[in-house]
């Protein structure tokens, strides 16, 4: 957990809350077996897609829904959300807490599909955003395909980095883990991007494409 320490980090977790929305959307998820963002990164995601004044985000990984409010509640009122996932049924519970949290369904845009398929059929340099929670082993090609989609100045996001502190364990080999240690490299290392490590929810590594 490195020295910011547990107690520090149920601080972030509680500082913004989470409505109604969240928390069932939170519950869904827990539910269907996945581990959605925590508290404190969503809140930072939230942060930055205000900060960026995002109109069009990219999101791989829908789940449940739980990232996809937090992202349009930072987002401009005329945003659109393009979010990927595999299974539809997640998908499909994830409209209904984007509906409950007050979005038009022109907001969001949802695409059923392995990401290293549908990422490639999105347009170059639209995205002002793009997060990242998809299969770890494929950050790398995520990070690829992320740089590509981004507008300069736009902002690529990985959630999970931290591996639930297997990241800090060089015993560790396994091949998932590897490929986050080379994702977390490559984006300190690539003169392409301006890089940051927050140690919010599970870790998220975001980064500015120069």
């Amino acid at each position: 957990m490195s020295e910011f320490g547990p107690a520090r980090a149920a601080l972030a977790d509680t500082f913004v809350g989470e409505d109604a929305v969240l928390t069932y959307a939170r519950a869904q998820s827990a539910r269907t077996g996945i581990r959605a963002i925590g508290p404190s990164g969503g809140a930072c995601l939230r942060l930055l897609a205000a900060a960026l004044g995002a109109k069009a985000v990219a999101e791989i990984g829908t789940g449940t829904g739980v990232s996809g409010v937090y992202l349009l509640r930072g987002m401009r009122s005329d945003g659109v959300l393009t979010t990927v996932d595999s299974e539809p049924v997640r998908q499909q519970l994830a409209k209904e807490a984007y509906q409950a949290a007050g979005f038009a369904a022109n907001r969001s845009r949802f695409i059923p599909g392995r990401a290293l398929e549908v990422l490639p059929r999105l347009a170059d340099g639209q995205y002002d955003l793009v997060f990242c929670d998809g299969d770890p082993a494929e950050s790398g090609q995520y990070l690829a395909e992320s740089l590509r989609l981004l507008r300069p100045g736009g902002m690529v996001c990985f959630e999970g980095v931290f591996q639930e502190g297997r990241l800090a364990e060089p015993e560790l080999q396994d091949p998932r883990t590897r490929s986050v240690r080379d994702l977390v490299r490559d984006v300190r290392e690539s003169d392409a991007l301006l890089p940051a490590l927050l140690p919010v929810s599970d870790g998220l590594l975001c980064a500015v494409k120069r």
